[in-house]
């Protein structure tokens, strides 16, 4: 990066948001065509459980909806790593994007002829599961190559700011949808939204083939993206031997044992995520409807500021362009969200639970980034596909186990106990890992 630019971003914080946009034009492309599809799927986060309550009433029937999503997403994700790691990553998520068009748009269409089933709806929402789970380490493989070191933290906080805020807008403008004109409408833009984001692919892979025959002429800098990186985005297939992907599984296993890190925070966060996502996505609808009675209003207010409280999170961690004790600052950052989270059975008013809820989202904002900027740092880049798949692995598969046991134990011993025991254990959890050496010296 220019002198120029470091001394005005020393100057200026904000500016260093900037810097990404500057320095590397794949940059651009690659946050512009995620940040386009994450705001259709964010429209059909609304309107998917509306349209299978109109059409069932069930909320059993949506669970299972949830499920068909999930499985197979978690099934696709120790295959896809080997995808990721042996063919061309941009192109993974062109024919991903093409996959989910047509699936968004076969819905979108059933739906306004009136030929929408549940049994239609569970498959295409399979298959679309079942792509998502090759999209996503593709997408965290291409996203590490081209947030490279000088634009890492700011690239990084500048894309789950944006991506926060689409998700403040996103379910707004489903229910405007929903309201005024229909799920098939909905279904519909969502599809048009991969159409984009297939676009900004073309371009981005230009980008990185350009700079990789042309490196004097492109406007990418080769901090941004050197010919020696671009192999590891588009040719993976050629600098790897063919094996199975049970080989590839245990090789990011194999990567992830060597660094205390990572493997200890995966296994720490298979746990913690059981906690505090049955929390937030089991409990405390129940606190708001049922335990208080607040009217919904303020159940889509709390949600909103926790996007807030993110978005506020990325900013002031993107001011900088490094961070010292970052395996304290992470972790705290969790423990900080426990805290709100036991806070939130407690406190009687709706304003301090709304508070709590952007302190919430501040925290695990905080961790988010610093273990996203440390697998960027750490991982081979011709194994990133594998270690990506792994920790989303480690991240989801006992999510949907979770959530049963968590709603079970509120109906047994009551949500406000539970809340307390969930976030205490989660809390604990992240002290107890805290402890460790190799977590609180992490620099």
């Amino acid at each position: 990066m220019p002198t120029d630019t470091s001394e005005q971003v020393s100057r200026n914080p904000l500016r260093s948001f900037a810097v990404p946009f500057a320095s590397s034009p794949a940059f651009l492309f690659l946050w512009l065509g995620h940040l386009i599809s994450f705001l259709g799927s964010s429209v059909t986060m609304v309107i998917l459980p509306v349209l299978v309550y109109s059409l069932t009433g069930s909320t059993t029937t949506m669970g299972f909806v949830m499920a068909t999503y999930m499985l197979p997403n978690i099934l696709m994700l120790p295959i896809s790593g080997h995808i990721v790691d042996r063919y061309d990553r941009v192109k993974i998520m062109m024919i991903a994007d093409i996959a989910r068009f047509f699936i968004m748009l076969a819905i979108a269409l059933l739906s306004l002829s009136g030929l929408l089933s549940i049994p239609l709806l569970f498959l295409f929402v399979g298959l679309y599961g079942l792509i998502d789970g090759l999209f996503q380490p593709a997408y965290a493989a291409v996203r590490a190559t081209v947030f490279t070191p000088d634009i890492r933290v700011a690239a990084n906080s500048l894309t789950q700011m944006t991506t926060q805020a689409v998700r403040l807008i996103g379910p707004a403008l489903g229910g405007l949808l929903i309201t005024h004109w229909s799920a098939g409408i909905g279904f519909g833009i969502d599809a048009f939204t991969y159409v984009l984001s297939l676009i900004c692919l073309i371009y981005l892979r230009r980008r990185i083939i350009h700079s990789l025959r042309r490196p004097s002429s492109s406007n990418i800098q080769p901090e941004a993206l050197s010919p020696a990186e671009a192999p590891s985005v588009l040719e993976t297939s050629q600098t790897l031997p063919s094996t199975h992907w049970r080989d590839d599984f245990r090789e990011g296993i194999a990567v992830l044992r060597s660094h205390p890190w990572l493997w200890i925070t995966i296994l720490a966060f298979s746990f913690i995520n059981i906690c505090y996502s049955g929390i937030i996505s089991v409990l405390i609808p129940w606190l708001f409807k049922v335990h208080h009675g607040w009217d919904p209003y303020l159940y889509g207010l709390a949600v909103t500021f926790s996007g807030v409280g993110a978005i506020i999170g990325g900013l002031l961690f993107g001011m900088r362009s490094s961070w010292k004790h970052r395996g304290i600052m992470a972790y705290g950052g969790a423990f900080i969200s426990g805290v709100a989270l036991m806070a939130v059975a407690f406190v009687p008013s709706a304003g301090w639970t709304i508070a709590l809820f952007a302190l919430e989202g501040f925290g695990i904002m905080i961790f988010g980034l610093i273990w996203e900027i440390s697998l960027q740092e750490l991982v081979p880049q011709e194994a990133f596909g594998r270690v990506a798949s792994l920790d989303m692995l480690g991240s989801f598969a006992l999510l949907p186990i979770g959530y049963i046991a968590v709603g079970w134990l509120a109906d047994l011993i009551g949500g406000v106990a539970t809340i307390s025991i969930c976030a205490g254990v989660g809390m604990a959890t992240v002290a107890f890992v805290l402890s460790i050496p190799a977590i609180h010296k992490f620099q």
